[in-house]
Order: C-alpha cells, then structure tokens, then sequence
C-alpha cells in the first residue's frame, strides 16, 4: 500500500522534474530574476507555491506570489488577507492587483474574470521583469477543459486541451513570459494528498459549488459518475489530449509549410490557395490569424469568412472585421489591417500655413507632410503665403500630375498606383486657397511645379498606418 509519504515524495520530485526540463528548455537565461506563481489560496495553488517555494529555495531562486482579485466574491478580500499573510509567513514576494470584471459582455462572468485575470499576471510579470509564471491546473482540469471542448464541438485545437508551458502574448499582454502547468500530469488526488500531509492551510472558493456554471457542473455531477464508470477514466480522456496535441502538430506543421508558399509581400496569394481542399483553406487561415494574435474565429464563421475571400465576383471590395482586425481582398491577395480607423471624410479640415519645416504631423489623419528640397516641385516662398488646408476628399477632384499628362480624376490615379480601396478614404488632399495642390500617395498638381531649381520643394504624404 502507497503511503501519504511516499505520495508526497513522488509529487515533489515530479514537479522539480518536470519544472527543471522547462526551465532548461525555454527560460534558463532569463530565470535569475525568480519564479512567479499564480496564487488564488485555493488548494492547487497553494500546493503550486508550497512545491515552487522549495524548489526555489534549493537553487537560490526568488519567488513571487501574485493574487488577483477579482470581487465576485463577498469573501474576496479576507481571500486577498490570507495570501498576503500566507506569503508573510513564508518569507516571499507578494503582489495582489484588484480587477473589475462587471462590463462582461458577450464573454460571460467565467471567461470576462478569466481574461482580466491573465492580463492582470502578464503586467505584474513585466513589472518584476520575470520571464515564467506557474498555475495549478491540475489533471483533473484537463480532462474537464476536453470534455468542455468536447460539448462544444470543438475542434483538434480545442480538444488538445492545455498546453504544459507556452507563450501567450494574446492572454497576458506579453510576449515575453511563459505560461507553464507544472502539475497538469498530477491528480487532483495527489495534491489533496500532499496539502493533507503537510497541514496547508487555504481557502474555499464557493462558487466552484456553483453549478450554474458549465465547468462546475462538469466537476460535480459528470465526473464522480463517469469516475464510477470508469476509474482512470480522466487518464485516458488526458491521453486522447495528447493525441490531439500529436495532431494539432502536424497541422500546424503543414500550415507553415502552406503559409511560406502562399504569403507574399504583405498578404496571402488567393490564385495560389484556390487549388487547396476547403480544409485545407481553413488551416492556412487559422494558423495565419494566430499568427495575428486574434482570436480563433468558430467553425462557421471561418466557412463564412472562406466564402466571402474564395467565391464573391472578382470586383467586389470584400471587407471582414473579426476581433479588432480587418481583412480585406484585393488584387487576387488577402491582407490584414489591425487598425481600425476613421475614415479621412469624417476628419473636419485643418488650416495652416508653412513656415519652412520639413515634416508637419496631422494624427487626426495618420499621417505627415513632408517638404522636401528638390530640382522638381513648387516654389518655397510661394508656398509660404498661401492658406492651406489638408481635408477629405469630397469626390470629383482631378489632377494633372506633368504638363505633357492628361488631368485625370484621383480615383482614376488611385487605380493606376494600385492604391488598396481601404486605405483610399482616409488619405487626404492638401489645397491652396481652395485648389488642390497635393493628393496624398498621388502627387502634386503640375499647374503649380517648377523645375530646374535646386530651392524647390517636393511635398510628400507618409502614412503612419
């Protein structure tokens, strides 16, 4: 018979085991500055500090213990009051940021906290300069987590369940620090078997009793009965984990082989891509979307989002927002946009004079002048008594960009510079005294250029975007 002893001693080297590998793998130069741990006060992650604390200790290694609070709970703050003397006692960095988790949107209370959460640790992390932070999770909430994918009909991505470490930029706000689950191997049992021997002391969150929440319900009334159906039953659902994992590799594999054959210059070629399977489409484009740190759009989405890019006619301005981007079709090649900004005909005009310097800044529009010397463009002294204003384009406007050159209207100059359809609204023209001079991205109108000087100025828009 296995005792609590020799559980606790199997825990223990496990965890320095698996901590080691990870930390020799992905942060070995960057871990001098400590260890930081996410810590609740519940059991997990009170066992997670325990463990890390001599783990630490042993390798002369500090530790930060960080508490988010969240104030779902009316027992929050003595929560809060218990990691802080938690940490006291054991002689350790502690640092608790309150977050609001009230505005929940779409996401729901579980996944709103969970959000806050992760962001909240990504900034303590880059605050104390720390390169890893530890969570709890255990298991037991792997096979949940699958199971949860699993109702949601959920893909190979979801169903792979969570990773032992990897960066998260999207959910921590940085790119620097790894995520790791050190104990996503272990029991739950393991660790209610290790706080027991060592007499821990933590708290209980009750709303994990809460079954209106799909997690909890899973916990409470799903598992104990499958765990009577099958007793190593989260085992296996932790092994066909793997297996997706196995398979969520490969595809990733075949995505960057299609990505280095498909991206050019600044998009996705779609002449080369309609050749593909609709799968194998679609895994180009998530893994290009996570490349973009976005989140993964659902099944139907993503179809409806292939439809539109693959199968609208070919002088259709295709346009999707998902996530704080934009994606856009043009010219037979898919590109991405993470701004999303005001259109240049929404910006009230802006009057001014120019009294000789190089560059002039207008955020209003995302971009900047730039006067130039050059032996082509208008007269400096001219240019310094007029009035002139950068506005929208109203429609309609025309320019002749040499005297042996038609005038021609500025859409028609867009389409010839190829100028993307998106990007055309918010580029504006400058005037003097109400004539066009100068279409951004196009040029400056012949009428008003010299030549053959030295002293002339060339003016030129620079988009920030």
């Amino acid at each position: 018979m296995i005792t609590l002893g020799q559980i606790d001693s199997v825990l223990k080297r496990h965890f320095s085991d698996v901590l080691s590998a990870i930390i020799a793998d992905r942060v070995h130069a960057n871990i001098q500055n400590g260890i930081a741990v996410a810590y609740s006060g519940g059991l997990d992650s009170t066992v997670l500090l325990m463990l890390t604390i001599d783990f630490a200790r042993e390798r002369s290694l500090p530790v930060f213990a960080f508490h988010i609070h969240h104030g779902l709970s009316l027992n929050a703050d003595n929560w809060l009051v218990h990691c802080q003397s938690f940490c006291k006692e054991e002689k350790i960095a502690f640092s608790a940021i309150k977050v609001d988790v009230n505005k929940v949107g779409k996401l729901g209370v579980e996944a709103a906290a969970r959000d806050e959460r992760y962001r909240a640790l990504g900034g303590l992390c880059a605050e104390k300069q720390l390169a890893l932070i530890l969570t709890g999770h255990h298991q037991d909430d792997q096979a949940e987590t699958v199971l949860l994918q699993l109702l949601r009909g959920s893909g190979v991505a979801g169903l792979s369940g969570m990773d032992l470490f990897h960066y998260a930029p999207g959910l921590l706000g940085n790119s620097d620090v790894l995520l790791a689950r050190p104990l996503l191997n272990q029991s739950k049992q393991a660790l209610v078997d290790h706080a027991t021997k060592n007499k821990m002391v933590f708290v209980e969150d009750e709303s994990n009793l809460d079954s209106k929440f799909a997690r909890n319900a899973l916990r409470l009334q799903v598992m104990p009965m499958l765990s009577r159906i099958s007793h190593s039953y989260a085992e296996r659902v932790v092994r066909s984990a793997q297996h997706m994992q196995s398979a969520k590799k490969l595809l990733n594999e075949l995505a960057q082989l299609d990505l280095a054959k498909f991206l050019i210059d600044d998009g996705l070629d779609l002449v080369q891509m309609r050749n593909l399977s609709h799968e194998r489409v679609d895994n180009v484009l998530r893994f290009w979307l996570s490349s973009l740190q976005v989140r993964m759009p659902s099944t139907a989405r993503l179809s409806e989002m292939r439809k539109q890019l693959f199968e609208a006619r070919d002088d259709a301005r295709i346009t999707i927002h998902h996530d704080g981007i934009q994606i856009h079709r043009y010219k037979n090649k898919i590109m991405a946009e993470f701004q999303q900004l005001k259109d240049a005909e929404m910006i009230i005009p802006i009057e001014f004079a120019w009294n000789g310097d190089p560059v002039m800044h207008f955020p209003q529009f995302y971009g900047s002048l730039h006067f130039e010397r050059s032996c082509f463009g208008v007269d400096a002294l001219w240019l310094q008594k007029q009035k002139l204003s950068l506005r929208p384009r109203q429609g309609g406007e025309r320019l002749r960009l040499a005297a042996n050159r038609p005038t021609r209207d500025i859409k028609s100059h867009f389409q010839t510079l190829k100028i993307p359809f998106w990007q055309r609204s918010r580029l504006p023209i400058l005037c003097a005294d109400e004539k066009l001079l100068h279409a951004s991205l196009v040029g400056t109108e012949a009428s008003f250029c010299q030549e053959g000087r030295t002293d002339l100025i060339n003016i030129r828009w620079q988009a920030e975007i």
